[in-house]
Formats: structure tokens, sequence, C-alpha cells
């Protein structure tokens, strides 16, 4: 969803003399979109006499390429680049796209309605000093950036493009266009991260939209019957006004069905207000996957970080109210901070893991003005271009060498399949408890022993998990496809096992068998049908495989959860059968291995509950 070209649209043509001169159209492209693609949809109604671009780090060479074949068709047209990645970085993009007239740093929408009106009054894009906000060159080629335009106070000036229908909400048969909806209410944000842009509008104070046009926003969306409602906020649940949003919101819910779930950026200081809204998105059974950016754990990084003023010392309380809540907590941390070294980020990690298998863990990048980037030198910091995007990768700084970050990028990687997919989802609890290994050396553990297995299996699947430059920790699906259970066997005899208290082992092999038992059941190869001939029931109006009457030397299941609420157990054995069910329709397209856990064995009790709250 367009929202933030929808701003500019409807701004613009707030403007009687823009709207009457000028048909302005927005052209939204899927991630997917190839440039002969793009460009053939830019030309096919005419060629514009103004091409503006959203610019992040994933399309400015792509955005660059398509300004010169519009070039090419329209020499004397204006290619307008605005957005976060080229804000502020005139002389560069100017360097590397010649084709680019006119950038735009801040905030775009009064500056895109100067800039129509003067290309109505025949001004030529070498002669823009009296816009504010902008970098251009002159005819002689000499770089001009114009005075910063003051950010905008009152948010109520600028028309909403949800109400104006600058953005198109439905097709054709009615509906909703995409897969979620996004709004902003309201713009800012009070911290100074260093690795952090938010627009520009870092350490400022937020300006919030009036609850008024919030409402009725809200009530389009709901019904046009948008599911997904994503809020473009930094810090929702901070202000007052997020709970009186959160009222409207269910309100708007109970009308129309819609929405039924809501993203966003949750704040950092949790007030009670923050509380009172999550009790009641959870008794009104609104969904939401709540994110705790933690980022870091050590204090001397908090500080390079700028973090330190931000009240997180007590999120280990939120996570427990959070869980008690029946809320599924999402952490965050970032590898590669300056002031972060191996021993210290895993110190952070399996302080989190103790709570919540869900960590998100991502390789820090370099963003355009953030003070990271302006202080490479004093962090030693060394980057290097994406391949296919514009983002600046760190490879090494003063307390990270490339080898710690090779070997960390491969953490990540297997921290994402094993951990947070679920595919191992109980033995990390026993390890823990009994055997005092944390959560970070069983995941380095497999992964330096798929790097240095000489099975033929491991060394596919090590070629196809070795460390890239990625903007997230997303690795390439065919780990889940290669990742089966006999080579988790092997691992776990020849790298884990060797190392147990010989009187664990009988109870670790069994919590081990146990998460075995409990991975999907997949398709053949050649489609021609599940890898086990299991019988199909139906329960909750669902069909499930089941694997009748395993035999364990120990009740696993309860055993884990008497460890998880930090209850001391018997290792002796107590011989315990368990049925298992399993989703029946896990597939061979490799994204269903992105939702490991919705197909994943669970008992009859699990799948009761989880069929009850759905």
């Amino acid at each position: 969803m367009p929202l933030a070209i929808g701003y500019l649209k409807s701004y613009a043509e707030a403007d009687d003399r823009v709207r009457r001169l000028m048909d302005i159209s927005i052209r939204n492209y899927p991630g997917d979109a190839g440039l002969n693609a793009m460009a053939r949809d830019l030309i096919r109604d005419g060629v514009p006499d103004i091409l503006c671009f959203s610019v992040l780090g994933w399309n400015f060479r792509a955005f660059g390429t398509l300004a010169e074949t519009f070039k090419q068709m329209n020499p004397q047209g204006w290619v307008i680049f605005g957005g976060n990645h080229v804000a502020h970085q005139a002389e560069r993009v100017f360097r590397m796209f010649p084709q680019v007239d006119v950038v735009v740093n801040g905030e775009g929408e009064l500056v895109f309605r100067d800039l129509m009106n003067a290309y109505i009054d025949g001004a030529r894009h070498a002669e823009l000093h009296g816009i504010q906000g902008i970098s251009f060159r002159e005819t002689d080629g000499n770089l001009v950036t114009t005075p910063p335009r003051e950010r905008i106070q009152d948010l109520e000036i600028l028309p909403s493009p949800i109400l104006t229908g600058a953005i198109p909400l439905v097709d054709k048969k009615g509906r909703f266009l995409y897969d979620y909806a996004l709004m902003e209410t309201n713009r800012g944000c009070p911290y100074k991260c260093a690795f952090c842009y938010w627009g520009g509008a870092t350490g400022q104070k937020m300006r919030a939209f009036s609850r008024e046009r919030l409402r009725e926003e809200l009530d389009v969306l709901g019904r046009h019957g948008a599911d997904i409602l994503m809020l473009a906020d930094s810090n929702f649940g901070l202000l007052r006004e997020d709970e009186e949003f959160l009222d409207d919101l269910l309100r708007v819910r109970s009308k129309y069905g819609f929405p039924n779930r809501l993203e966003t950026s949750w704040a950092k200081n949790k007030s009670a207000g923050f509380y009172r809204i999550m009790e009641k998105m959870k008794q009104s059974g609104m969904h939401s996957a709540f994110i705790l950016a933690l980022q870091t754990m050590d204090d001397s990084v908090l500080d390079l970080m700028r973090r330190r003023n931000m009240k997180l010392n007590d999120w280990e309380g939120l996570v427990s109210w959070l869980i008690e809540h029946d809320i599924t907590p999402y952490l965050e941390l970032i590898w590669g901070a300056p002031g972060e070294t191996v021993a210290s980020f895993l110190e952070g990690y399996d302080r989190a893991a103790r709570h919540t298998p869900f960590i998100a863990v991502h390789p820090l990048m370099l963003l355009p003005n953030t003070e990271y980037h302006t202080k490479k030198q004093e962090h030693g910091l060394v980057t290097v271009r994406g391949e296919q995007d514009d983002f600046d990768y760190v490879l090494s700084h003063n307390t990270m060498t490339l080898a710690d970050n090779e070997r960390m990028l491969r953490f990540i990687c297997w921290n994402r399949v094993l951990a947070r997919s679920l595919w191992l989802h109980n033995i990390w609890v026993a390890l823990r408890e009994l055997a005092d290994i944390p959560q970070s050396r069983v995941i380095l553990s497999f992964s330096d022993w798929v790097e240095e297995s000489d099975d033929p299996e491991a060394r596919e699947l090590h070629a196809v998990a070795r460390p890239t430059s990625s903007a997230s920790e997303n690795v390439d699906p065919n780990v889940w496809r290669l990742l089966t259970k006999r080579l988790l066997k092997l691992w776990w005899e020849e790298s884990m096992r060797p190392g147990l208290p010989p009187h664990l082992v009988p109870v670790m092999d069994e919590v081990f068998r146990y998460d075995l038992m409990c991975q999907p059941i997949r398709m053949l190869p050649d489609g021609s049908g599940p890898e086990e001939d299991l019988p199909v029931v139906t329960k909750h109006g669902e069909n499930w495989y089941l694997r009748s009457k395993v035999e364990f030397l120990y009740p696993v299941s309860d055993l884990i959860a008497a460890l998880r609420r930090g209850e001391k157990v018997s290792t002796e054995t107590e011989r315990h059968t368990t049925d298992f069910y399993y989703r029946a329709e896990f597939g061979g397209d490799l994204q269903h291995y992105f939702r490991m856990d919705r197909f994943r064995g669970l008992t009859e009790q699990q799948v009761d509950e989880r069929c009850t709250k759905v």
C-alpha cells in the first residue's frame, strides 16, 4: 500500500492549480517486478513529464536505471528522487546517476507541491533556488543544496490519502488490494539511536494526527475488509492517544469484522497505558506479534548506540507478563554493533533465550545519515555495498574481526532455522536447565558440525547455508529442504551426545527424539505422497496425520513444561505414551518451511488448545 506516495499526491492535488493542470498517477510495483516490466509500464500510456521515485536501499539501483531509460525518451523531463536512502546524499546520487535532477531532503509533501508549481511556471530543474529542502545542479554542474525546510508541525494540513482516494483501495470486485493496510497515527521519534534514521525525525517531538481523522480512516479500511493493519509509527503505545486509537480500532472491528491483526513498532518505554492496550487486545482477540527491540544487552554497546535513555532494564518482567497473558513476544537483537564482541553478544542472546526461542538476530548494516555511518572511521568500520541493493554491510570493526563476523552470520542462519522455526523446541530447555548448556552453544555446535562434516548431505547443506550479504536474517529456503532428520540425528550422535554428563544421556536422548517426532510430515520429492504412510483423521474441521502410541521413557511434554516453570524434575525413567497429530497440508513448496510451527507435531491436548484459540 503506497502510503508515502499517497501523501504526496493528496497534498499536491489539494492545490487547485496543480489539480487542474497536472495528472498525477501512482505506479506501485511488487518487490519481484523486473526492470523491463517496470520500464514498459511507465511509458506504455505515454512518456510523463516528471518521474518521481520513493527511494530506499533495495530499489536505489533499479530506480537509477529507470531514470536513465526515462531520459532517453524525454531528455527535458524531470527526475526527482526522495526517501531515506537519498536524503542529504545528493553528491553521491548525482555522481552515480547523472539522470537524476532533484533530490528531496526531508519530508516530501510541501516540497513536492512546490516542485510541481515550479514546473507549471516553466522553471528549469537547474534553477530551483527558491524551493527549500532540495539539492540540484546548476547548468555548470555546481551542486546546490537549499536551506532545510522545517518539519510539518500541524499534520492536519495534510489531506488523508485514504479518505481522498489518492490511493486505490479495492479492485474491480471490491476486494481490498493489499496484503496489509498502512496507516500513520503520528510522526517523529524521541530517540537518537546510532543505527536508525527514521525519515530524519529522530530526536524530535512526536506529532499526532487527530483522533477524528484516524477514526474515519479506520472506518474506510474496515469497510473495505483490510485484514491486517500495520502502523508506520516509531513507538506505538508511548502516547496517551494510542490507547484511544486502539479503542476506535476495536469499535471498527466489531462493526465490520476487520481489521483482525495489528502490527507496529511498539514503544520502548512501557507505560500503564501500554499494559492497558495489551490487555484490551487480548480480551478482544485482536492478534498482534509483540516485537521487543532490545538490539543488545551490553551496557557499553548501548552507550555507543545512544539507547541508554530507553527504560529496557525490566524487559524480562515485561516478557514474563506477556507470556502469562498468552501473548507471544519476539525479541530482536543486532549482531555486529560497534563495541560488541562474540562473547558479549552470545551472553545477551542466551539471556534472551531463557524467555523465548523467538529471537530475531539481524546483522548490522549502515544506513545513510545515521551516526554509525558518519563515525565509520572512529569505530574502525569496514563495509561492503550489497550486490543487488545499495546497503552498506559491515565486515569488521574495532571489536569484531572478519572471522568473528563470518562465524556469527552462520549462527544467525541456524538460529533462524533451528530456534525461530521451532525445529528444536524442547531440547533447548532440557540442555539449559539440566546440563547448563546455553542455547547459543547448541546452535554453534550444529553450525560447526555442518561446516566440518564429511557427510555428503551435510556438505550440500553447508553450501547453501554459507554466509551471504543480506538485509535480514532470512536464509536460502533450500536449507529447510536439505535439513533432514537423518542429519540432525548424525549431529546429535557426533557432536552433542559425547559431551553430556553420562547420567543425563538417557533423558536428553528422549527429549531429542521427541523433538524429531514433532517434525512435519513432508511430501516425497516427486510429490507422490507423504514421506510416511500414516492414517488421516479429522479434528476441528481439519485433516491431520496421526502417529499413535509413541512410547517414551519419560513424560517429555510434562517434564519440559515443569522445567520452563523453573521447577526441579526427576530424571528417573517413567514410561509414557504419546499420540502426535500433524497438519496434513504440508506440501512441497519451500515456503512451507518458513512456517514450521504451524505444521509440527502436536499432542491431542495441544491440538485442542490451539484450535480453540484460533
